[in-house]
């Protein structure tokens, strides 16, 4: 038996007043054709070319938009082709303690929108259940649905950004044991990558939500700009948040490298004073060392003694200065 899951998530007509039809996908074009206030909500997930196909003959959707959404791994733009958009928003999900990126794909129209998701991204199931609750929201069309979409992008987007900051403070801890962790440096460096790719990600829906506040008047009426501009204030939000991440982690890789620099100049510093303590006992017993006739110890009985003792005195007063000078 094939477990595959089908590629359809659902196909929904939904009328002003609240009520709802499943459709199949042949039956979407005649539901358009009769101008009853209607939309159609179509959910696809990693759909195969075909189907693509199928639904460009069914929404005249535009080639190159189709095309873009035939090969994931685009960058999150707008894109307008005639009375229809093309949006692209990068989705994150957390997977197994680290953080997953996939791209949710955006046809809409003045009656429908189509939503394809690639990737690591959760199941607008919840959205639409928001949206068959509230006959009001329903009537407002797709422009709402559109709305509820990225908004719930955006909400998941609060979530990580808190798993960031936990995990950056874990780090920060290790920053300062006394032993110092390549493990440390590594797990800063991922999380600096994953950071920028957040950034890359939420960023350029501010320009997305933006133009929806203020140029696509057709598909975006005068009622549903406030709905964006909340939106877009969620955008600042988690985009502020994370610049304030990548800074507080750059600071940590900074403080990390300082305080490696400040350990491995305390060593040197430790093994130069030991050096100079040795240096002197060396110095002495290096003269004694050569053959030269004329030698204080050859001529008197207690020369031995007295040198040695002199040694310790010297290195004893060495040691009493270094100490002080915290160099052993």
């Amino acid at each position: 038996m094939d477990q595959t899951p089908s590629p359809v998530v659902n196909c929904v007509a939904y009328w002003r007043d609240g009520s709802k039809r499943v459709i199949p996908l042949d039956e979407i074009s005649d539901v358009l054709a009769v101008d009853d206030g209607s939309f159609v909500w179509v959910g696809l997930f990693n759909p195969p070319a075909d189907l693509l196909g199928k639904l460009q003959e069914e929404f005249c959707l535009h080639d190159l938009a189709v095309e873009d959404a035939r090969h994931a791994h685009q960058r999150p733009k707008i894109e307008a082709y005639g009375d229809s958009l093309f949006i692209v928003a990068h989705t994150a999900q957390v997977v197994d303690g680290r953080i997953r990126f996939g791209e949710t794909h955006l046809f809409v129209g003045p009656r429908y929108l189509v939503t394809l998701r690639h990737g690591a991204s959760l199941s607008y199931a919840p959205v639409r259940a928001r949206l068959e609750r509230d006959a009001a929201a329903t009537a407002l069309g797709p422009g709402y649905a559109l709305y509820a979409v990225l908004d719930f992008i955006v909400d998941n987007y609060l979530p990580i950004v808190d798993v960031f900051g936990a995990r950056l403070e874990g780090l920060e801890q290790d920053i300062f044991e006394e032993t110092f962790r390549r493990e440390t440096v590594r797990e800063l460096y991922d999380l600096k990558r994953e950071l920028t790719r957040m950034r890359l990600a939420v960023t350029p829906l501010q320009d997305i939500t933006g133009q929806l506040t203020r140029v696509h008047v057709a598909l975006i009426g005068e009622d549903m700009r406030l709905y964006f501009r909340d939106v877009y204030d969620h955008v600042l939000r988690v985009n502020d948040a994370v610049d304030t991440l990548r800074e507080m982690l750059t600071a940590a890789m900074n403080v990390n490298l300082a305080l490696v620099t400040v350990a491995q100049g305390e060593i040197v510093k430790r093994l130069a004073g030991w050096a100079g303590l040795l240096a002197a006992p060396t110095l002495i017993a290096s003269w004694y060392g050569m053959n030269f006739p004329h030698m204080p110890e050859l001529a008197g009985r207690w020369s031995y003694p007295i040198l040695i003792g002199v040694t310790i005195a010297v290195m004893a007063v060495l040691f009493v200065v270094l100490r002080r000078a915290r160099w052993i």
